[in-house]
C-alpha cells in the first residue's frame, strides 16, 4: 500500500513538472528563396515547413526532438545510409487522403508513372497567410487539385509550435471548402501521416530495400534489426502492430534512438469527424491517425462517405507531441487538455 502511494505520487509529480515547465520561445525564419519556412524552439532548430515545387503536398520536414535527434526518415529527399527506399510520397509531417472525387492524393509524388497521372491529386501551394512568433502561429493556404489543374479544396492550414522541457508539439487545424462538389469515399490512406527514422520502425524478419552505405537502392535478405526498437501502444492499451486499424483517441511510438528514449504521440480531437480515428501506423516507420478509413479498417464498420456541397467545409485538429519516456498518465492528461 505504501509503494502503490509513493508510485502515485512520483506519477502526479512528473505530470506536474511536464506542465508546469516555462514555454520557450518559438522563432519563424522565413526562407522564400529556397521555399521554407524553419522554426526554432527555444534557438534549437525543430522542424521546417517547406513547400518545393517538386514534391506533391507541403510537409514539415525535418523534425527533431528537443535533444536535437532527428526523428524523420531522409529518404527521398535527403537519404542516409541504412534507411528504407520505400514509398517516396512518405516525406516529413503531412496532410491528405487516398480517395477524393474518386483521385488518389495520399500516394502521389514523383515517382507516379505518366500514364497513371489522372488518377492523382496534387495539393498546390498558394501563399504564407501570416507568422505569429510570439504564439508559434503559422498559417498556409493551399489548392487541392486534380491532375488538370481544376481546384476541388481550398485549404487553410493553421500549425501551432510549442515546447516545454523536453517537449515539443505541433498542433495542426486543417480547413477544407469544397469549391465544386467534393466526396471523400472511404480510404486506408490518409489522412495525417508522418513517416520515421529508422530507430523508430519496429523488427522485420523479411527481405527489404534499403540504402548502403553509399546510398544505393538495394534490396538487403537479413536485416541488422539492431538499430529498429519501436513500440506502437494506444489508449486502450493495445501495442504493437495490434494497434493498426484500431480506434484509439491516441496512438504512441516509443523507441531508444541514440541511448535516448523518445515517446511520439499522435493525438485525434473529439471534435473531429468519426473521432477517435482509425490507426493508420506500420512496423516500416509510417505512423498515421485516419478519421476517414471505415470500412478499409474494419469490415464491420459504418461506411464513411462525406459530402461537402460547393461553399461547406470540414476542418481536422490533430496534435502530435514528441518527448522522452512518457508514460500513459502524462499523454492522457495531455490528451484531456487537447
Amino acid at each position: 500500500m505504501k509503494i502503490l502511494k509513493l508510485s502515485l505520487v512520483g506519477v502526479f509529480l512528473s505530470i506536474g513538472m511536464v506542465f508546469a515547465a516555462k514555454p520557450k520561445k518559438v522563432e519563424f525564419k522565413n526562407q522564400p528563396q529556397n521555399k521554407k519556412i524553419e522554426v526554432y524552439i527555444g534557438g534549437k532548430f525543430f522542424t521546417s515547413y517547406i513547400y518545393p515545387d517538386d514534391m506533391k503536398k507541403q510537409t514539415l520536414y525535418p523534425i527533431y526532438s528537443a535533444s536535437g535527434k532527428i526523428i524523420t526518415r531522409g529518404y527521398p529527399r535527403n537519404p542516409r545510409p541504412y534507411e528504407r527506399a520505400d514509398h517516396p510520397h512518405h516525406v516529413g509531417l503531412w496532410f491528405n487522403f487516398g480517395n477524393v472525387n474518386g483521385l488518389d492524393f495520399w500516394n502521389n509524388s514523383f515517382a507516379a508513372k505518366p500514364k497513371k497521372k489522372k488518377k492523382y491529386g496534387s495539393i498546390k501551394f498558394k501563399k504564407i497567410v501570416s507568422e505569429n512568433q510570439k504564439k508559434g502561429k503559422l498559417v498556409t493556404l493551399a489548392d487541392w487539385v486534380d491532375n488538370e489543374g481544376n481546384v476541388l479544396l481550398n485549404e487553410e492550414t493553421t500549425y501551432l509550435f510549442s515546447g516545454k522541457g523536453n517537449l515539443r508539439t505541433i498542433e495542426r487545424i486543417t480547413k477544407l471548402k469544397a469549391v465544386k462538389k467534393v466526396t471523400f469515399n472511404q480510404s486506408k490512406e490518409g489522412i495525417i501521416g508522418m513517416r520515421l527514422d529508422r530507430a523508430f520502425e519496429g523488427p522485420s524478419e523479411k527481405p527489404e530495400i534499403f540504402l548502403d552505405a553509399s546510398g544505393n537502392i538495394t534490396e538487403v535478405p537479413v536485416i541488422n534489426n539492431e538499430m529498429a526498437s519501436g513500440v506502437y501502444y494506444n489508449a486502450d492499451g493495445v501495442s504493437g502492430n495490434d494497434v493498426w486499424g484500431k480506434r484509439s483517441p491516441w496512438v504512441a511510438l516509443r523507441a531508444n534512438k541514440d541511448g535516448e528514449v523518445i515517446s511520439i504521440v499522435l493525438m485525434d480531437n473529439k471534435q473531429n469527424i468519426n473521432y477517435p480515428a482509425w490507426s493508420h501506423a506500420r512496423g516500416y516507420g509510417l505512423f498515421a491517425a485516419n478519421n476517414l478509413g471505415g470500412q478499409k479498417f474494419d469490415k464491420d464498420a459504418d461506411l464513411v462517405e462525406v459530402v461537402l456541397e460547393a461553399g461547406e467545409q470540414i476542418v481536422f485538429k490533430h496534435k502530435i507531441i514528441i518527448g522522452g519516456d512518457l508514460t500513459d498518465d502524462e499523454i492522457n492528461a495531455m490528451a484531456n487538455k487537447f
